[in-house]
């Protein structure tokens, strides 16, 4: 059987059997029906959907990279000017806090081009993109980069070397679980490291494994710059 990724309550229901069939379905905040700017059930549950899957992919990318930087950092000068990338001996944090500003800006408009890219739906203001996540179109779904970018771009963010173009609609439904719970997975593990950092001994799994640090982990700039003063 395939999984419709616009999916309705009882699509919603299971699904979350499928990806735990222990715990089952468990909404006790109401969200799937909690309506959001008066959408609509289908179009509320595609918009936490895509969120989660989001999210899931971000962490994942998170959590890979905390223990490849924590372990290993580019050889080459990360500036014209010739200042090397931040050695192992800092935490990921600290690698971050030390970056340039124009670095960091630039990853952050980098990102920020992405997400606004993959918003783009046609005939909303667009002539590119695909169908919005609320509107029936798959949320986790990243549009294609061929004919709308004004260059040729190679390769695609989703499966740049199009290795699911031959995969079965069965395999691509077993994925989506499996992406969906290592996502949630990933999540846990990334805050476990970050609340391990700030407030040692708070995940004893992890205590003398991760490095103590003294910033400001939801402050990405404040090593830079503070509205506060």
């Amino acid at each position: 059987s395939t999984i419709e990724l616009s999916e309705t309550k009882e699509d919603l229901r299971k699904i979350a059997t499928d990806l735990n069939p222990v715990l089952k379905y468990w909404d006790p905040l109401g969200l799937s029906t909690s309506a959001p700017w008066g959408y609509s059930d289908e179009a509320t549950i595609g918009w936490f959907r895509h969120a989660e899957i989001k999210h899931g992919r971000v962490a994942m990318a998170a959590f890979v990279g905390y223990w490849v930087q924590s372990n290993y950092h580019w050889p080459w000068s990360m500036t014209l000017e010739g200042t090397p990338f931040p050695g192992v001996d800092l935490s990921p944090p600290e690698q971050w806090d030390v970056l340039p500003f124009a670095s960091k800006l630039q990853v952050v408009l980098f990102v920020g081009f992405l997400e606004w890219y993959s918003e783009l739906t046609p005939g909303d203001g667009s002539d590119v993109g695909q169908t919005h996540y609320t509107k029936g179109g798959k949320p986790g779904k990243y549009p294609d980069f061929q004919g709308g970018i004004p260059h040729p771009v190679p390769y695609n963010l989703y499966d740049p070397f199009k290795y699911s173009e031959n995969v079965s609609e069965e395999a691509k439904a077993r994925g989506l679980l499996v992406e969906i719970n290592n996502g949630r997975l990933a999540m846990l593990g990334i805050f476990g490291f970050l609340c391990e950092q700030t407030i040692p001994g708070s995940v004893p799994a992890l205590t003398g494994v991760v490095k103590p640090y003294a910033g400001q982990v939801m402050a990405p700039f404040s090593s830079d710059f503070s509205i506060f003063g």
